[in-house]
């Protein structure tokens, strides 16, 4: 198994499809603060909607577009990561995140996404990644700007979510401001 240590008690591990009962089991227990933000908060929490999700992503990594990460802290899968978009053409891609409102706070989104970025820059040679998130969604705008990204502008009403339309920031990080080294 491939797994990246994140602290002592969290690693982060590719999510697929025969996770899909404990990844229907966390968006569950998360329902609510994860259906606030994101699409698939209400639809995931169960096996088939969660096994729907993952094979999506799976397929879309069989196709090299996609990838998505689960965050296990002490043994549960409590937030993950994701590659939402790989487009090699035009060497940009976008992380995602979540987490577990028990499990924030711990730097654990930061380290997953600076390994992300540093994989996805220096190893498969992306010249941009971008972070999109609500403009309401305070958690996600400080963990963009702990990742030294650029707030570029906001998409206005551009994203529709329990009724309810979001504006959407636009944030980035260029292949030549990323370090080098760690």
């Amino acid at each position: 198994m491939l797994s990246l240590r994140l602290t002592d008690d969290a690693e982060l591990r590719a999510l697929e499809p025969w996770h899909a009962d404990e990844f229907a089991r966390h968006v569950a227990a998360a329902e609510e603060h994860l259906g606030e933000w994101l699409p698939w908060g209400r639809t995931a929490n169960t096996p088939i909607g969660a096994a729907a999700l993952l094979q999506r992503y799976a397929d879309q990594q069989a196709r090299g577009e996609g990838r998505i990460f689960g965050i296990w802290v002490d043994g549960k899968l409590s937030g993950g990561t994701l590659f939402r978009v790989w487009d090699k053409v035009n060497d940009l891609c976008e992380v995602g995140v979540w987490l577990a409102p028990e499990v924030t706070g711990r730097g654990l989104i930061t380290r997953a996404v600076t390994e992300m970025l540093d994989w996805a820059i220096h190893v498969r040679g992306m010249h941009r990644v971008e972070w999109r998130c609500s403009s309401a969604n305070e958690p996600s705008r400080r963990a963009a700007q702990r990742l030294g990204m650029t707030l570029e502008g906001t998409l206005r009403q551009a994203f529709c979510l329990n009724d309810k339309r979001h504006d959407v920031e636009v944030w980035s990080v260029l292949a030549t401001e990323w370090p080098t080294t760690r």
